[in-house]
């Protein structure tokens, strides 16, 4: 593993690399952390794609040292997508490229999925579904209404993220509960040091909680992104794996059944046994290999 650091127009991203990231014979693989995790969530996908022939970079997005805080402060879904965009072209992506998500990152992924301007030819989210998937239909509303009790209680700490210093005061109890809740019986010691490393004090922190701050407040998406947030919500353009831990405390394990009645047919559907919402973590191998046979199906 090494790291390699890319400076963007509003962003310095810095990630971790797997494969010869300057070999051009080789695709590129990009790969999105979510909350609260950093770029180290991908240190078993990383190098199964690598050993599959990838070249693998995984950034700490915008925010997470040793990344920087974006000069325009948006940290909204399509300035996201757009460092993903911009990422590929800086590293010289082609249209091999492929792009993984989990959590943030699977829904920057999936609303690179639905819009033209992405790069990437195939895309694999994790952990939370595109968005039109989660939408209730007439045919299927009281199915969608049965999913929502458990789905309020759970998504707590959305609101929580709302509200002013509190989050960023109590950030370390905080991600330590959604860590025990999310996934049950997996030991996070080793993620909760790094993300102690990548939001280190109260400007960092609020960073990662600005992803929450900033999806209520779309009027604040600065110009240069406001073409791609109106694409952020569509339906997948390119063909696409979602993946769901059957034991997720954070998405309710339902919304899988779902995504797959309402993708598009070369959309791909798993739930992974035996894992939580960090299921990469959880199933590494298991999920390496679905990724993998995804890929290589094209």
């Amino acid at each position: 593993m090494d790291q390699r650091t890319t400076n963007l127009d509003a962003v310095s991203l810095t990630s971790l690399t797997w494969g010869e990231i300057d070999d051009r014979d080789r695709p590129l693989a990009v790969l999105l952390h979510g909350f609260p995790d950093t770029a180290h969530t991908w240190r078993h996908l990383g190098p199964a794609l690598a050993a599959a022939g990838y070249r693998v970079a995984a950034p700490f997005t915008r925010g997470y040292a040793p990344s920087g805080l974006p000069t325009d402060g948006s940290y909204h879904v399509p300035a996201l997508m757009a460092d993903a965009i911009d990422l590929h072209a800086a590293l010289g992506g082609d249209g091999r490229a492929v792009l993984v998500g989990h959590d943030w990152g699977a829904i920057t992924a999936n609303g690179l999925a639905a819009t033209a301007r992405s790069p990437y030819a195939r895309v694999v989210a994790m952990a939370v579904p595109p968005i039109p998937s989660m939408n209730p239909t007439r045919a299927d509303l009281g199915a969608w209404a049965r999913i929502l009790p458990r789905q309020a209680a759970n998504s707590w700490y959305i609101l929580f993220n709302q509200l002013p210093v509190l989050p960023e005061r109590s950030f370390e109890r905080l991600v330590a509960h959604l860590w025990r809740r999310w996934s049950p019986g997996y030991d996070a010691a080793a993620d909760l040091a790094h993300l102690a490393e990548a939001l280190p004090d109260e400007s960092r922190r609020s960073a990662a909680i600005g992803y929450y701050r900033a999806q209520p407040r779309q009027w604040r998406i600065p110009a240069r992104y406001r073409d791609l947030a109106r694409d952020w919500v569509g339906r997948p353009r390119v063909p696409l794996l979602y993946l769901h831990g059957a034991d997720d405390g954070c998405l309710d394990p339902r919304w899988a059944a779902r995504a797959a009645d309402h993708l598009p047919p070369d959309a791909e559907v798993a739930v992974v046994e035996r894992a939580g919402h960090f299921l990469q973590l959880e199933q590494p191998d298991e999920v390496a290999e679905r990724v993998l046979a995804f890929l290589e199906a094209r």
